[in-house]
């Protein structure tokens, strides 16, 4: 019988204590039919705290250089219709008709 990895960490090293899973790694307990947190989304804030959606506006709160290109995104720019996606860069958009990714730290909600 296989376990379910940790919902938390994505442990593979959980184990089966009583009624409840428990993940050794992080030390995070659930009961098998509670519906993990980790599946209802991200969860990312801007530089304020304030939570983002798919669709917001948020605004530039610093210069910010475009990596491999001598063009600088002024701060106070607005950025309209954002996606949340994971990883480091955590917002995509588009930038006076480019792609870009961008840091949620970077940003405020307009």
């Amino acid at each position: 019988m296989s376990l379910p990895p940790c919902p938390q960490c994505q442990s593979e090293y959980t184990y089966e204590d009583g009624g409840q899973y428990v993940c050794p790694e992080c030390a995070h307990e659930w009961n098998e039919t509670e519906t993990p947190a980790a599946d209802e989304g991200l969860n990312v804030k801007d530089a304020n705290g304030a939570v983002l959606q798919d669709g917001d506006t948020v605004v530039l709160i610093k210069d910010l250089k475009v990596k491999g290109s001598s063009m600088v995104i002024k701060q106070g720019t607005k950025v309209k219709g954002i996606r949340l996606q994971e990883g480091d860069h955590n917002i995509g958009c588009k930038i006076d008709g480019s792609a870009m990714n961008l840091k949620s730290e970077f940003v405020k909600k307009a």
